[in-house]
């Protein structure tokens, strides 16, 4: 007797994501490179900031699509209706906040790290490596001893987190923790304490210079203890963001020292500034941690920060968890460098430090601490040129590179200034001309200028004032028909 066969099961067509047509692909690679390059190219003779159409604005509702539509159409409408209204932070005149421009070498590094698609967490390969060697040239920066930790982190937030993190894990435990910063430090440091289950930041003032009361911080130390609660970190500026005043990081370490207190420092742009020669950095080599921001002061495009770690052992006892499937091999892929969900929270790593080591090959560190002399002189120029104005007021020292002034127009009622000046910087970044920030120093509404910006000039510092100026006028104008 014949047994009946049976067909197998027919599967439906394999298929993956590639493109069908990889020519075509190259075609489409080839025309993005060149459009990046014009757009760069060209970035200062467009507006600054250019505010969302209505009918744009619709487009970014559309309901989630369920049928392909081809990949050169899908480039148009980004052309359309995504490449034309950035945040403007690699306009020339752009300095709000305290966002970094960006290279286009950094970019082309960013979309090889994207074709490699590694996780740098785990595994023998290179892009763990190179993630190393890249935050060995941190330390080197900052000057933290070889044998230090540290991670590339997303930026200022988690690397102050994290940071804080190994502090509450160093601290003797059985009471309150208490850290201390000046009422300047970053808004990130007070959301890490809370999410380690602490109270937050025990807030000192700060002298006519926005630098922490080191006087007043000692006195709040005793008495802490003597409530019987626990000292444990001292948070210092290297750069504060309201006006990038810098703590004395040197009679902080002091002071943590006689107290037994883990002394961090909050670098997120400052501590680069260490790269220039800038004096009151010495110490940032001697604090037990320290974040900063390489897509800030650095120009690497977003997004990649640095914390490091003095005591590379306090950290991986925070962090280490146990799993047999994370488990080191002697050989093959499992082998490696130790894996960095041991150092830090994230297991999924993208390859950051990719556009870092390539932008540092390509420039050499020297360059980046030229180009960061090169915005403090443009910082200090802008202070002059203030000054030269009857109209405009200096509201704090130029300490580094950050600028703050307002609108002070003769015939201004000075109960309105907060008022005048907050419409006349909505205008400046409506007229696209230049966009710089904004904050509030001693109850006043003041307009902020920060450069971390390799592309400004000192032309527009003129730029900028004129602008002001010009607005300033037109509102009293207005105000007096």
């Amino acid at each position: 007797m014949i047994e009946e066969r049976v067909d197998p099961v027919k599967l439906p067509a394999e298929r993956s994501l590639d493109p069908e047509d990889w020519e075509a692909a190259r075609a489409l690679g080839h025309l993005m490179v060149d459009d990046a390059i014009e757009y760069l190219r060209h970035v200062r003779e467009r507006p600054t900031w250019s505010p969302i159409p209505r009918h744009v604005k619709e487009t970014y509702a559309a309901q989630l699509p369920l049928e392909p539509t081809p990949v050169a159409e899908v480039y148009a409408e980004f052309h359309q209706t995504i490449l034309p209204y950035p945040p403007g932070n690699i306009h020339p005149r752009f300095w709000s906040w305290v966002h970094g421009t960006g290279t286009f070498t950094g970019a082309l590094a960013d979309m090889m790290a994207s074709v490699m698609n590694a996780n740098c967490a785990i595994g023998e390969h290179s892009a763990m490596y190179i993630d190393r060697q890249v935050l060995n040239w941190c330390k080197t920066m900052m000057g933290f001893p070889a044998e230090a930790g540290g991670l590339l982190v997303s930026g200022g937030s988690m690397g102050n987190f994290t940071a804080l993190a190994v502090a509450r894990k160093a601290a003797r435990q059985g009471g309150e923790l208490v850290a201390y910063g000046s009422s300047e430090t970053h808004t990130c440091v007070t959301k890490a304490l809370k999410i380690l289950g602490l109270d937050g930041l025990q807030s000192v003032p700060v002298d006519e210079h926005y630098r922490i009361r080191i006087d007043i911080l000692r006195e709040r130390i005793a008495a802490d203890r003597a409530a019987g609660k626990i000292p444990f970190c001292i948070i210092g500026n290297a750069g504060t963001v309201n006006t990038g005043a810098i703590d004395d990081l040197e009679a902080l370490r002091k002071l943590a020292d006689e107290e037994g207190i883990w002394f961090h420092i909050d670098g997120a742009f400052g501590a680069l500034a260490r790269l220039a020669g800038v004096e009151g950095l010495e110490a940032v080599g001697e604090a037990d941690s320290i974040a900063f921001d390489l897509h800030k002061w650095m120009y690497i495009p977003y997004e990649v920060g640095c914390v490091l770690i003095r005591d590379a052992e306090v950290q991986r006892r925070t962090f280490s968890t146990p799993a047999h499937y994370l488990a080191a091999h002697d050989r093959g892929l499992a082998s490696g460098p130790d894996s960095y969900s041991n150092q830090g929270i994230e297991l999924s790593r993208g390859f950051k430090a990719l556009k870092v080591w390539m932008s540092i090959k390509e420039h050499g560190i020297n360059r980046y601490g030229e180009q960061i002399a090169q915005n403090i002189a443009q910082a200090a120029y802008l202070g002059e040129l203030i000054g030269e104005r009857a109209e405009l007021e200096l509201m704090a020292p130029v300490t580094l590179n950050v600028v703050c002034f307002r609108y002070r127009g003769c015939d201004a009622p000075a109960g309105d200034l907060d008022a005048w000046n907050k419409e006349l910087l909505m205008r400046l970044h409506e007229s696209g001309v230049a966009a710089p920030s904004f904050t509030i120093l001693k109850g006043c509404y003041v307009i902020r200028v920060a450069i971390t910006n390799h592309r400004t000039r000192m032309e527009d510092m003129r730029i900028l004032v004129e602008a002001v100026v010009e607005i300033g006028k037109k509102l009293l104008i207005g105000a007096v028909h």
